[in-house]
């Protein structure tokens, strides 16, 4: 059994979003934390624990990013969690693995697949740690978490499309 230790300064959580229905809306959690509990040579048997900070979002627009704290999507006062915690990692390749488990936001909980790929492992030359990286991707539907909030366009469409694309990219100590 590893001890893995987010490294905070190398990772990143990130999504994307369909805006005015031609361009992609993109922003970041920026307070999170990535426990891990289990062995980097058989990842099929370790439990992930994602804790996100859902008013830590930033997307570079302090109306948008107010608005999305709001109980029009997020409601943080009432939800300020959002959580991921894993049932089963399956091996799909090589460095290819699929993890699923239930995701919480706004206290809806549902089952949820993402893609991970794992990028091996390196010695740091800076202080001789061994570091592990993972890069991980997947699409929900907000509107099935309640974040439901939209405006129709005069030209057909929605303001926000229903999918959005999440992307993280963990770094850890391994000892």
């Amino acid at each position: 059994m590893a001890n893995f230790q987010l490294d905070k300064v190398h990772s990143s959580i990130s999504f994307q979003v369909k805006h005015l229905m031609v361009s992609k809306a993109k922003g970041e959690f920026t307070q999170f934390d990535v426990e891990v509990d289990g062995d980097v040579d058989q990842l099929e048997s370790a439990k992930v624990k994602v804790t996100v900070q859902a008013s830590s979002i930033d997307t570079k627009n302090e109306d948008r990013d107010n608005h999305l704290r709001s109980g029009d999507f997020f409601d943080v006062e009432n939800y300020p969690v959002i959580t991921f915690v894993s049932e089963s990692i399956k091996k799909v390749s090589d460095d290819d693995y699929e993890v699923t488990g239930k995701l919480t936001i706004r206290n809806v909980t549902r089952t949820e697949t993402f893609k991970v790929e794992f990028n091996g492992q390196s010695k740091n030359p800076l202080d001789g740690s061994i570091v592990a990286g993972f890069d991980v991707e997947g699409k929900i539907n907000r509107e099935d978490y309640g974040l439901t909030w939209n405006a129709a366009l005069e030209t057909g469409g929605f303001l926000i499309g229903k999918d959005v694309k999440l992307f993280g990219s963990f770094e850890f100590v391994i000892s």
